[in-house]
């Protein structure tokens, strides 16, 4: 196996685990916590912002390991 096949596959991996999760601990609390349908879309949409901020502090720590990296692993 290569090393352009074990990125494709961390990769498909983190975006499944990582759908798995928003559903499981965001999408479906929000979605669980009102009765009406638009307060449950509006519910599961703001988790979206949610998972942006996530999103964002991940790739702002992992610039920083990538930043880094020379001085660490010296």
């Amino acid at each position: 196996m290569g090393n352009e096949t074990i990125i494709l596959l961390v990769g498909g991996f983190s975006v499944v685990f990582g759908t798995a999760a928003w559903v499981g601990l965001m999408a479906a609390p929000a979605w669980q916590s009102y009765s009406t349908l638009w307060q449950r879309l509006a519910g599961v949409f703001l988790s979206l912002y949610a998972l942006a901020a996530f999103m964002v502090v991940g790739v702002a720590l992992g610039a920083v390991v990538i930043w880094f990296w020379d001085r660490v692993s010296a």
